[in-house]
């Protein structure tokens, strides 16, 4: 996986508006390219020599053909499909629109890091940086409002982001319009996807754009580090030098500006693993923690293959405490195995309530469900009142997500 991550974040499929239909040929050859970031030099595993990797624009209707020529390397990317041809925004219409992609640089070969990782039982090590394209500090014409569409490619942590001197109005996320939310910085999880406007209606310069983690988990290591790029105004002037730095991106544990799941230990054989007392992490939910199948699961429920999975995933925990207390009771660290599925009726409408802990060193927790979309109706700090809480819901105009971040405590 880690394998993957290191470049699977710069392929974007742009798909465009209907046309006559056609045929479309790509060749993709994966391998290994020298790159040049913070002043040193490795090999990272490139689409045809690019970092980022070669857009393809295809159009609704055409048949695509890849030939990709690689070792075993899984492809993955960011997919945007543009709206039909003729639909008008619910907002101004963008005089332009690019894709941003956040992502993580590592100095060390990722393989390494990945092994590392597999073999102690601990967190991967701390990136040397972040980037933004592909870049850890892009000149960007900018005039007219124009549409950001932002991309968190980074493996673990919550990014903040933010335009000196100017304000982004959130317009959309994963595909769906929202109601128009002005910030002057935006929160965004990993594998989340937000698309902001860009107004610019500041004077003629060069502005910083920035992107620092958000973390507030106790004790656990983080890569502390600010990328940035340049929002460069058109025109004949002198650019500020430097160029004026965002004033506006929160501390990285401003709780209430970003606003569960358990994080656990495993006992492991002669005490080979990285955390303290021979423990190794994991997570779990509602104190299962999975473990993977020789087969995909979809595949043993069309194929009727017995014993691959359990029906009887728990509704509730298994034990009611204080999820969001100090010093809990150390035998809340070690859960169950079990590969536990929960199984729903077509057009079932399901609430789910995600309840962050504090066991081991509580952390936040990026909940996605792939292939459909939920409806975020909620969310606070603390444990879940079921009496007070459900009083608050936004039943009018909830956002439609499919990846979502729940708080450390809440």
């Amino acid at each position: 996986m880690w394998l993957n991550l290191n470049f699977l974040s710069w392929l974007v499929l742009i798909v465009g508006a209907i046309h006559c239909q056609a045929y479309v040929h790509h060749t993709f050859a994966v391998k290994a390219t020298p790159y040049t970031r913070l002043c040193s030099t490795k090999n990272i595993l490139t689409v045809n020599g690019q970092f980022p990797g070669p857009a393809l624009h295809v159009h609704q209707g055409d048949t695509i053909f890849v030939d990709v020529h690689n070792q075993g390397t899984t492809i993955h990317g960011a997919i945007i499909i543009h709206p039909k041809k003729g639909t008008k925004y619910p907002f101004p219409l963008p005089h332009a629109e690019v894709p941003i992609i956040f992502g993580e640089w590592w100095k060390q070969e990722i393989l390494a890091i990945y092994d590392e990782t597999i073999y102690t039982g601990g967190a991967p090590d701390v990136s040397d940086a972040y980037t933004i394209n592909g870049q850890p500090g892009v000149l960007y014409p900018c005039s007219k409002p124009d549409l950001l569409r932002l991309i968190n490619s980074a493996v673990m942590d919550i990014l903040f982001f933010a335009i000196a001197k100017h304000n982004v109005t959130v317009v959309g996320t994963y595909g769906s319009y929202t109601k128009p939310l002005e910030s002057s910085y935006v929160t965004i999880s990993p594998s989340q996807t937000i698309d902001v406007l860009l107004k610019a209606n500041q004077k003629s310069y060069h502005y910083y754009m920035a992107t620092k983690a958000y973390s507030v988990a106790p004790g656990v290591a983080y890569d502390n580090t600010t990328t940035t790029a340049i929002l460069e105004y058109n025109g004949n002037y002198t650019p500020s030098s430097p160029p004026s730095l965002p004033n506006n991106l929160p501390y990285f544990n401003n709780t209430n500006a970003s606003v569960s799941f358990t994080i656990n230990t495993f006992p492991c054989p002669n005490n080979s693993r990285a955390w303290p007392n021979g423990m190794r992490l994991a997570t779990s939910v509602n104190n299962i923690s999975f473990v993977d199948p020789y087969i995909y699961i979809l595949q043993a429920y069309y194929g009727h293959v017995i014993g691959v999975f359990g029906t009887n995933f728990p509704d509730f925990p298994p034990y009611l405490f204080n999820f969001t207390a100090e010093d809990l009771p150390l035998y809340l660290e070690t859960p169950r195995h079990g590969t536990k599925v929960k199984i729903l009726k077509y057009n079932t409408t399901m609430e789910l309530v995600f309840q962050g802990t504090t066991l081991v060193c509580g952390n936040d927790h990026p909940m996605h469900l792939h292939g459909y979309s939920f409806y975020v109706v909620g969310m606070g700090l603390g444990n879940f009142d079921k009496d007070k809480d459900p009083l608050r819901y936004n039943l009018v105009e909830p956002p439609p997500m499919n990846t979502i971040d729940v708080p450390l405590d809440g």
